[in-house]
C-alpha cells in the first residue's frame, strides 16, 4: 500500500492526491461473498460444467427453475465473480483491449505427435463449503499429463506464474496455448514464457474447440474429485486436489491414449509404442486441429518415421505442485 496512514508529516487525503487515489476506495474494506450468494455460485458452477455453453439468461432459467427468485443481472455478477463465461460466438470478436497484447492461435493445421510440443493453461473455479478458490494448471496437450497446479483465492497473474515455473522446471514446450483471460495476456505472464524462446498461442474469444483438453480436464476433476468431496477450506482443497492429480497423472488410464495413463505416455513412450493405440484420440484431434507433416521446432523431441529409432528424452520424476 502506497499510503501511510500513520505519517503525522502528510495527511491522508494529500497522500491520495498525490497518488491520484479517492479517499473513499482507499477506506473501502471489500465484503465477502454472502452464503446465500455462495450457494448460487456452487449451483452455477455444476450447471457451467454440464452446459458450457449456457449463457447469463439460460443459467438464470435454470435457476428459476430449481425456485430461486433471481435476475440476470445478479447471476452475470455471480460469473463474473467466477471467471466464468459462456461458450459461443460473440459479435466484434476482432475487438482487442489496448492494455495488453493478443496474440494468434498457432495449433490450427498442425498435427500434435510427441511431449512438449503444445503445453496448455487454464483457470476454473474451485468451491468450498465456505468459500471458493481458482485452480489453475498446465497440461501437455500429447500426453494429457498435468505438469503443474496452483490455487488462489484471487484471480491474479502471481498463482498463474507459480504454475507455470514449477511447470519450466520439468522441461518447456514449443508452443504455450491459453485463453486470453487477464492472467495470460500480463506482460509478466507473457514475458516468461519469451524469455524461455516459447512461442505463445491464444484461443479466439468463444471458441470451445481452441483448448478442448484443458476444458475436459476441468470436467473430469469436478465430477471424479471435486463434486465427491466437500472441502472445508483452502487447505482441505489444496490436499484433495494434490492426491486427485497424482491419481490423474499415475493411474487414471485414458481410452483415447490406448488405455495407459498420462506418465506413461510423457515420460515412457517409445518406438514400441503401437501408433494405433492413439485412433481415437488423432480422430479428435482431426476435426480440431488437420494433421501437416511439419515439424514446429529441430530441438524438439521428434517423432521419427516407422522403422526408425526414437530418440526420445527422459526427464527426471518431478513432485506436483501442492
Amino acid at each position: 500500500m502506497f499510503i501511510e496512514g500513520k505519517n503525522r508529516e502528510i495527511p491522508i487525503y494529500r497522500q491520495c492526491e498525490l497518488i491520484r487515489l479517492g479517499r473513499s476506495s482507499y477506506y473501502y474494506k471489500p465484503r465477502g461473498v454472502g452464503s446465500d450468494d455462495l450457494e448460487v455460485m456452487h449451483l452455477i458452477d455444476e450447471q457451467y460444467t454440464k452446459t458450457p455453453f449456457y449463457g447469463i439468461r439460460r443459467i438464470t432459467e435454470v435457476l428459476r427453475r430449481l425456485g430461486y427468485i433471481i435476475n440476470h443481472k445478479r447471476v452475470s455478477r455471480l460469473m463474473r465473480i467466477m471467471g466464468l463465461e459462456a461458450i459461443y460466438p460473440k459479435p466484434r470478436l476482432s475487438k482487442t483491449r489496448i492494455e495488453n497484447r493478443k496474440y494468434p492461435y498457432l495449433l490450427k493445421g498442425i498435427s500434435i505427435e510427441r511431449p512438449n510440443q503444445v503445453w496448455s493453461s487454464d483457470i476454473t473455479y474451485i468451491r468450498l463449503i465456505r468459500g471458493f478458490v481458482y485452480l489453475v494448471a498446465i497440461m501437455d496437450w500429447f500426453s494429457r499429463y498435468i505438469l503443474s497446479w496452483a490455487v488462489s483465492n484471487t484471480l491474479d497473474v502471481y498463482f498463474c506464474i507459480e504454475a507455470l515455473e514449477q511447470a519450466l522446471k520439468i522441461n518447456r514446450p514449443v508452443i504455450f496455448n491459453s485463453d486470453q483471460g487477464s492472467q495470460f495476456t500480463s506482460d509478466l505472464f507473457t514475458g516468461k514464457l519469451l524469455e524461455n524462446g516459447i512461442q505463445i498461442s491464444m484461443d479466439g474469444r468463444g471458441r470451445v474447440y481452441d483448448n478442448i483438453f484443458v476444458e475436459r480436464l476441468w470436467r473430469t476433476v469436478k465430477y471424479e474429485e471435486v463434486y465427491l468431496n466437500d472441502y472445508s477450506d483452502m487447505r482441505d482443497g489444496k490436499a484433495g486436489l494434490s492426491s486427485y492429480f497424482k491419481f490423474y497423472n499415475n493411474e487414471r488410464i485414458h481410452q483415447s491414449l490406448g488405455y495407459r495413463t498420462p506418465r506413461e505416455i510423457y515420460y515412457d513412450i517409445d518406438e514400441r509404442l503401437n501408433p494405433t493405440c492413439f485412433a481415437s484420440q488423432k480422430h479428435l484431434m482431426s476435426r480440431i486441429v488437420p494433421s501437416l507433416s511439419s515439424v514446429l521446432s529441430q530441438d524438439s523431441v521428434q517423432c521419427a518415421p516407422s522403422g526408425h529409432k526414437q530418440e526420445i528424452i527422459h526427464l527426471k520424476n518431478t513432485s506436483i505442485l501442492s
